[in-house]
């Protein structure tokens, strides 16, 4: 049974940071792209951020450059969002996620993970 298993949420004040990890079991995810998206309260859910299997590519929203930063170790079949200068607007439920064929939007995504609350207090 394939499954992503988010980790790593948690309260930070403003200007803070969260560093989210997701393991994925039950396959090796070779020419997957993962990534990560988030759901605000009584938002729809929207792109984080996204890699590639190597690593070579990486997408971000744009909300989010400069200060979140995905990567990944295919050796420990994880992927990993660091999180840093967190503001209020970052509260959400963040997801991980796999698919393809870039990953930017949740109809691409094959998998998902159940999902870990970041919460920003100002």
């Amino acid at each position: 049974q394939v499954q992503l298993e988010e980790s790593g949420g948690g309260l930070v004040q403003a200007g803070g940071s969260l560093r989210l990890s997701c393991a994925a079991s039950g396959r090796t995810f070779t020419n997957y792209f993962m990534g990560w998206f988030r759901q605000a309260p009584g938002k729809e859910r929207e792109f984080v951020a996204a890699i590639n299997w190597s690593g070579g590519q990486r997408y971000y929203v744009d909300s989010v450059k400069g200060r979140f930063s995905i990567s990944r170790d295919n050796a420990k079949n994880t992927v990993y969002l660091q999180m840093n200068n967190l503001k209020p607007e970052d509260t959400a439920v963040y997801y991980c996620a796999a698919g393809g064929p870039i990953l930017q939007n949740p109809r691409e995504v094959d998998i998902w993970g159940k999902g870990a609350l970041g919460t920003v207090s100002s």
